[in-house]
């Protein structure tokens, strides 16, 4: 395959894409270099709805029995809920059973759903659908994750959980082969990583138990699974997902959901666009990031998707008022690690895969998971025993629940889109009629990065941004809130020898402009990032950086 520039370039992403950086995501306990040490019993990485989930049920449990229980969550924002990201539309199934003494209307949700759509979009119509039996909403109600995860915090540190905002995991503790606990990002680097006079060291947080909730491709979590050789039947896939709040002039009573353009019909993906307010909406567009047109950029088809009449009536006369960028994991049943626990460590959420895509479901899913896993290590506290065959509760207790059933009775939908929107659609039809069992088996994938893209230099014209209706990807920097200082150090491993039409590749793919192609190579503005993490999957690799960077969400 060529690799230089030239027209209808081929090449595959992996070729270019450096190794995970095992060596620094993984260390000794003991190891040089931290500051101070604290011990606690137990050590959540991420407050997200799967690890404070998890934190609640912990402290819930401890109270129950009378047991004093020394809990931590480590969570790299600033403040609660500032990189969280989603739809969302909730199934509140798991905020019930962790407060069963609330009502609905108690919870944090927008509003119930009431009415829902699905359509199929050409570029100037919209015909509506009958809605597929696994995206049925009733019961659901509408929410901002942001606005969940602060409410979700506020009850735990109300248990007594200690939440420790702004500061990153950037390394797994090991003795031998049982998690130890992690170790912070250092603060106060220069961009060549050189003290500054406000530099503080890393510190060391041990635990009996550490719980890894640090959403989609969490470094850890991939840092663990390779080290302990952990597979699973199909590797991870993944979408991206960009998303717009919109203060709009005409309310929006119904939850829309789209199929069809501006998404080509060789890659798989879809918008949403739901009421969270009568005059504020929320409307984000999702493509698989196994898509084969190099020129292909998710930003800029949201974009684009705006002037579709559909939109355009309810956003035209409004103002964007914030922009986000996120990847699922879209691999289903067939893409969950075997084992999602060892000694001294389990990995819960969308950094285990729990996201059923046919439903568009993750949230309750995750906060299933982290319930689960405080059962399992409450239970190993209790009998003095961490050890991987003690934890393996949490696996059982997964794989015995509706989370495993509901990725089970799925398990090819998303994996029949491999060869394009129409055969994918007739292929999970009949799988919805036949309740999964066809086609049989398991339909085999390859990691995003090793599938062949063209670049093909003026396939796409760009779209002009008007700062009204369409916007840049640094307009979108910007309405993310992203206050991460112009000096930090890069968090971005970027393999070598990188050709034009990959660093092409690169800038289009990247939602915020994180990759710029100038003359003699690329050029990397990490400040830019809003740790979407598409960058991970396809590209130069996401590695931990100074806490409280990146976005800082809130309404989203």
């Amino acid at each position: 395959m060529a690799e230089g520039a030239g027209r209808g370039e081929q090449f595959v992403p992996a070729r270019f894409q450096p190794p995970p950086p095992i060596d620094r995501l993984i260390l000794k306990d003991g190891a040089e270099g931290a500051g101070d040490r604290m011990e606690l019993d137990v050590l959540i990485v991420g407050a997200g709805p799967a690890g404070l989930a998890c934190a609640i049920e912990l402290a819930q449990l401890a109270q129950r029995e009378r047991t004093e229980l020394n809990i931590g969550v480590l969570e790299k924002a600033e403040a609660l809920g500032e990189h969280s990201l989603s739809g969302a539309v909730v199934n509140p199934g798991p905020l019930r059973e962790l407060f069963p003494d609330l009502k609905d209307a108690d919870f944090p949700f927008r509003g119930p759903v009431t009415k829902e759509r699905v359509a199929l979009l050409s570029s100037h119509r919209a015909f509506t659908l009958p809605t597929p039996p696994t995206m049925h909403n009733a019961g659901n109600y509408v929410a901002s994750l942001c606005e969940m995860v602060r409410w979700l915090g506020a009850r735990a540190a109300g248990l007594g959980v200690n939440v420790f905002t702004g500061f990153p995991a950037a390394s797994l503790l090991v003795h031998g082969e049982r998690v130890a606990g992690v170790r912070t990002a250092a603060t106060g680097l220069d961009r060549e990583g050189r003290p500054l006079s406000n530099y503080m060291a890393p510190n060391d947080l041990i635990a009996k138990v550490t719980a890894l909730a640090e959403g989609t491709r969490g470094s850890l979590s991939q840092a663990w699974l390779e080290w302990q050789a952990v597979t699973s039947e199909n590797p991870q896939i993944f979408a991206l997902g960009v998303k717009e709040i919109w203060e709009t002039k005409r309310p929006l009573d119904t939850i829309v959901h789209t199929l069809g353009w501006p998404v080509p019909t060789d890659a798989f993906g879809g918008s949403f666009m739901y009421p969270l307010e009568p005059n504020l909406v929320a409307l984000g567009l999702v493509v698989g990031l196994d898509y084969r047109d190099a020129a292909l950029d998710v930003h800029e088809l949201l974009q684009r998707m705006k002037l579709h009449p559909l939109f355009r009536q309810y956003l035209e006369g409004g103002e964007m008022v914030e922009w986000g960028a996120k990847t699922i994991p879209e691999g289903g049943y067939y893409s969950v690690p075997a084992r999602r626990s060892g000694d001294g460590v389990v990995i819960l959420g969308d950094s285990a895969g729990f996201v059923d895509v046919p439903s568009l479901k993750g949230i309750h899913y995750a906060m299933q998971s982290g319930m689960f896993a405080a059962r399992a290590i409450f239970a190993a506290l209790k009998a003095g025993d961490a050890s991987a065959a003690r934890l393996a509760e949490y696996d059982r207790l997964v794989n015995e629940s509706v989370i495993m059933k509901d990725l089970y009775r799925t398990r090819n939908m998303r994996l029949a889109f491999k060869d394009g929107f129409y055969a994918g659609g007739v292929k999970a039809a009949l799988m919805t009629v036949t309740g999964g069992r066809f086609p049989g088996g398991k339909i085999a994938m390859r990691c995003d990065a090793e599938v062949e893209r063209t670049l093909t230099p003026g396939a796409r014209p760009e779209i002009t941004p008007d700062g009204r209706l369409i916007f840049s990807k640094v307009d979108g920097v910007f309405k993310s809130g992203n206050a991460t200082r112009d000096t930090i150090p890069t968090h971005l491993v970027v393999g070598t020898d990188i050709p034009a039409p990959v660093a092409e590749f690169y800038a289009r793919m990247c939602p915020a402009g994180v990759y710029e192609v100038v003359q003699g190579g690329l050029r990397v503005n990490a400040p830019n990032c809003v740790d979407c993490k598409a960058t991970d999957v396809l590209g130069p690799r996401w590695t931990p950086r100074e806490g409280g960077s990146g976005p800082k969400y809130k309404r989203m």
